[in-house]
């Protein structure tokens, strides 16, 4: 009987594993709201970002408010490698990153160990 539930377990365990790894998992996107001839979207970092996608128009000048609500260490700076953004965000403070909008794509953004990911797509 206990191997059977420790089979039962185990199966359980790893069907988890390949749900969480290889699922398809909703995400939260937003359009940046223009205004005044800029445009400008927040994103809470709380546990991850939200929301993880950002969708901003081309050539229209850009700002990324992050709103850090989570003490982790991890979650302290937010990177954009092809952008070369690497930015200290402090805790229950708003700050904000002016973004080059002039190129078109999809940019990644995460955390400073890479471990929470974030997408800004220009079009």
């Amino acid at each position: 009987m206990t191997q059977i539930m420790v089979l039962i377990g185990a199966v359980g365990l790893i069907g988890f594993i390949v749900w969480w790894f290889f699922g398809k998992h909703t995400t939260a996107t937003t359009t940046a709201k223009v205004q005044n001839a800029t445009q400008a979207a927040e994103v809470v970092v709380s546990g991850g970002y939200s929301p993880e996608t950002v969708v901003l128009k081309q050539g229209v000048p850009a700002e990324l408010t992050f709103l850090r609500k989570d003490p982790s260490t991890c979650l302290d700076h937010v990177v954009f490698p092809d952008m070369g953004i690497n930015d200290f965000l402090p805790q229950d403070q708003a700050h904000t990153i002016a973004i080059d909008t002039t190129k078109p794509g999809n940019y990644e953004f995460a955390c400073g160990m890479n471990m929470f990911h974030g997408q800004l797509i220009i079009k």
